[in-house]
């Protein structure tokens, strides 16, 4: 083991009586420093490998006599740092702020995204009225989007806005105003203009980056409206486009309901792998704007909350992503 400064190289020899082959048990059983979340984080980020090659399944398997070498950066700063990166403003006052978030950027540091992230951006633009709230790592944060997907957030600026803002979305409308509506680009036609899904999430038993519809998970409901239809070359209906509103606000909830309920969300590698195929369905056009995409076709476009200190009723829509209107247009012309 190399410890030498900050970061470090480690290596790991598998003895084979680590009592399990599985790559983060035996790195566990080997680097008792390290906690399983982190031996975990350092996998996912592609810190660890295998004769030069990284391995980012934590339930990889390996063999006796294998040498494993782990990669330790350097401890991220306990607080992070502000950085000049561009915020697009719908709204702002000395309580909190509306963004319009771009697809690609993370909304707070983790492993593997300690820098670059909207909690940088923030801390750079206000100063030191986010200083403690929420958290050190998520300063005013109090819900957040998917790094690919774009659309509205509010974020808070001190803690009279914090805490209005956790109770308002901790009760998503149910005897509040608040609303957060999506829109959402999905493989096939529902068979009804529209529904609601209501079935409970919770982490996926196998892979533990997903979500899943599981029993005994935490309750979760979305209601759908379908606005628009979108046909194939044959056609027939291929996709649609529908506008969704969240009643909880669970981890990937419309994607993994959208996936449950046979409508994955077009582009997302995640919950609708096995709708590749469907893409050969398309015209030539929309094939090709849905390659560049890269990512789930869903953008956040309503949000409505009461004001944390003057209670007026607030209400913002951002229209669609000029990489989704691209998607829309190219769906339409089904050529």
């Amino acid at each position: 083991m190399d410890s030498s400064g900050s970061a470090q190289r480690l290596e790991v020899v598998v003895a084979g009586d680590e009592g399990s082959a599985r790559l983060d048990r035996v790195l566990a059983a080997h680097l008792t420093d390290l906690s399983r979340s982190r031996l975990k984080a350092l996998i996912l980020a592609g810190a660890v490998s295998l004769r030069d090659a990284p391995i980012r399944d934590p339930a990889y398997h390996v063999t006796s006599g294998d040498t494993i070498t782990i990669d330790v950066p350097e401890a991220a700063p306990p607080e992070p740092k502000g950085e000049d990166i561009a915020l697009d403003i719908v709204f702002e006052d000395d309580d909190i702020v509306v963004l319009n978030k771009p697809k690609g950027l993370v909304v707070h540091p983790a492993a593997g995204h300690e820098t670059g992230t909207l909690v940088n951006a923030l801390i750079a633009h206000c100063g030191g009225s986010l200083s403690g709230i929420g958290g050190v790592r998520r300063p005013g944060i109090v819900h957040r989007l998917d790094k690919d997907t774009t659309g509205l957030m509010v974020v808070a600026k001190n803690d009279l806005a914090h805490a209005s803002l956790t109770a308002q979305f901790a009760d998503h409308g149910r005897t509040g105003a608040m609303r957060r509506g999506y829109m959402a680009f999905a493989w096939g036609l529902p068979g009804r203009h529209r529904g609601t899904v209501d079935a409970p999430i919770d982490r996926h038993p196998y892979a533990r980056e997903k979500m899943a519809v599981r029993q005994g998970g935490r309750d979760a409901v979305t209601h759908w409206e379908l606005l628009e239809s979108f046909a194939g070359r044959d056609g027939k209906p291929i996709a649609s486009l529908l506008a969704c509103e969240l009643e909880t606000g669970r981890t990937h909830q419309i994607r993994v309901h959208l996936a449950h309920i046979g409508h994955p969300l077009m582009g997302d590698a995640v919950y609708g792998p096995h709708f590749k195929t469907k893409a050969n369905h398309l015209g030539p056009e929309s094939q090709a704007t849905l390659a560049m995409l890269g990512r789930q076709a869903l953008h956040a476009y309503l949000l409505v909350l009461e004001h944390p200190r003057t209670g007026e009723l607030l209400h913002w829509e951002a229209p669609l992503p000029k990489d989704l209107l691209l998607l829309q247009g190219a769906l339409k012309a089904a050529l």
